[in-house]
């Protein structure tokens, strides 16, 4: 079939222009790196036609991995724009051929404030090669068959953008959380951020507990006016919680024919109930429940060594929450 291996064709030499580029990498990407990191400003990135898309991507990633970003269109930044760019900022410039005449503006402003740059481009001997850092991102060809479209430049440009995103994340050590506080909205910064005593109901009718002694009327009065319904910690004389009566413990009773209103907490509770602490993401809150099929989790706070719960979480909770 035409379609697919043409496909093939095309995959095959993005594939092996990233691996090329790989070999090529020397102290001038990690001279880059370090001039990102120790911008105090934003990084400016520019470019036009598809290097300018691409551009907008790599501005887009330095952005969610911790380092201030925007991209400039070089067409407007003749006309006013160029007042974005300060004295602290960076700029990265993008040409595949080096010679791009609307970037001539943006570079003249750069060298005129000393403000570093760091460009991106296939001739180091043309004009932009020689303006700044220079990272190489010529090809052996064009994934396009008429070699006329970039496909393979993209390709590599694109991903050495991400290169030096996730050199930049490794080096200043930026963690999950730290992702998560640029990306609140979505379902990963959910999982991220989210942690269980966010999600718990604690305390009066939010927290179902009682006494090992108590008689079962009381336990079902409280699992049916609680806001979590279909459960109750049973706590000893030390306020612990030693054990856990469900729904589903009331129906192993009713099987044994036995009536659970004649019993007291202590004879109906599962022992040993699972718990989590309050400070837990509230991801590993529905790992627990999924792992060992259980609809609802006690909450202790290990912070003060006490094992008196302060909460409970419901797999409802975390599903609302969009964990899943």
């Amino acid at each position: 079939m035409i379609e697919i291996e043409e496909a093939r064709r095309v995959l095959r030499i993005e594939a092996q222009s990233i691996l090329d580029v790989v070999e090529r990498l020397d102290e001038n990407f990690k001279l880059a790196v370090d001039k990102i990191i120790a911008c105090k400003g934003k990084v400016i990135v520019t470019g036009i036609g598809k290097s300018g898309l691409v551009g907008r991507k790599i501005s887009s990633t330095l952005n969610s991995t911790g380092t201030p970003s925007l991209f400039l269109h070089p067409a407007e930044s003749s006309h006013g724009d160029l007042g974005v760019i300060s004295e602290n900022d960076l700029v990265i410039a993008i040409s595949n051929s080096g010679e791009t005449e609307e970037l001539t503006p943006t570079l003249h402003f750069a060298v005129r404030r000393n403000i570093p740059l760091i460009v991106m481009t296939s001739k180091q001997s043309s004009t932009l090669g020689r303006a700044g850092v220079f990272l190489d991102i010529s090809v052996r060809e064009e994934a396009c068959s008429l070699g006329l479209a970039p496909t393979s430049s993209s390709t590599v440009t694109v991903a050495l953008g991400d290169a030096l995103a996730m050199a930049i994340l490794k080096v200043r050590g930026f963690g999950r959380e730290d992702f998560a506080e640029f990306h609140p909205a979505g379902s990963l910064g959910r999982r991220l951020v989210l942690r269980v005593k966010d999600l718990m109901h604690g305390s009066g009718l939010g927290l179902p507990l009682v006494r090992r002694t108590d008689d079962m009327a009381k336990v079902l009065a409280l699992m049916t006016s609680a806001e979590v319904r279909g459960v109750a910690g049973v706590l000893d004389e030390n306020d612990r919680l030693c054990g856990c009566i469900t729904d589903g413990d009331l129906r192993r009773r009713l099987e044994k024919n036995k009536n659970p209103l004649t019993d007291i907490a202590e004879d109906i509770m599962s022992k040993s109930p699972k718990t989590i602490d309050q400070n837990e993401m509230a991801e590993k809150a529905l790992f627990v429940m999924e792992q060992f099929q259980i609809q609802n989790l006690f909450v202790i706070d290990k912070s003060n060594g006490s094992l008196k719960p302060v909460g409970v979480i419901h797999l409802q909770d975390l599903l609302k929450a969009k964990l899943r």
